[in-house]
């Protein structure tokens, strides 16, 4: 009953209030990444929702568009900024993404959206993962974000899946808002943000 009729209402309605009472900050967090990082004040990037449906999502931009000699981008830690950090650590980046919900592209509470070039990689169990809309925050959030490794974070992910619930997205929500005052599990033992997903197992 709650997953096919009341999840997508209390995302809309939870999103729409959120924006309201959100929006100075986002308005000066925009006016800040215009000023401190340049235009485009928003990282858009294609993302894969529910039932492996793209979707494009939105995001405050972190990084700069450093470039070598060659042109090519330079890798994540050099381009992300101390500013960019700071809306890392505060999760404050991911704001944007609340216009996802309300669109109905994502859920408050779900598997976080990753890119498209991992639809190819995931094995037939992971790729239950786009059964549900992606969330802004879930299971794998909250039980250490983006220093666990890929295995662990879709297990977490497909527990949610099995067990969705009205108190089960509440507790999620409540759990997410402490882990982004504390900054904890920003970065992974080997990237500036998250390391990329191979599609390989670890052994043993």
């Amino acid at each position: 009953m709650y997953r096919k009729y009341i999840k997508r209402w209390m995302d809309f309605i939870l999103s729409l209030i959120a924006i309201i009472c959100l929006s100075p900050v986002l308005l000066v967090t925009a006016i800040l990444v215009r000023v401190k990082l340049g235009s485009p004040v928003l990282f858009r990037q294609k993302r894969p929702g529910k039932d492996e449906k793209i979707f494009e999502l939105y995001k405050f931009r972190t990084m700069t568009d450093e470039k070598d000699a060659e042109g090519n981008l330079l890798p994540d830690e050099k381009r992300l900024t101390s500013f960019g950090k700071k809306l890392r650590s505060t999760s404050i980046d991911e704001l944007p993404e609340l216009f996802n919900i309300l669109k109905g592209d994502m859920s408050i509470v779900g598997p976080r959206p990753l890119l498209v070039e991992y639809l190819e990689r995931y094995d037939e169990r992971q790729r239950h993962r786009h059964d549900v809309r992606p969330g802004l925050s879930g299971l794998a959030q909250i039980n250490g974000r983006n220093a666990i490794d890929w295995e662990t974070r879709f297990e977490y992910d497909l527990r949610y899946i099995e067990r969705i619930s009205f108190f089960g997205d509440w507790k999620i929500i409540f759990q997410t808002v402490g882990y982004a005052l504390k900054r904890e599990n920003i970065t992974s033992e080997t990237s500036a943000t998250m390391e990329e997903f191979t599609g390989e197992k670890k052994a043993g």
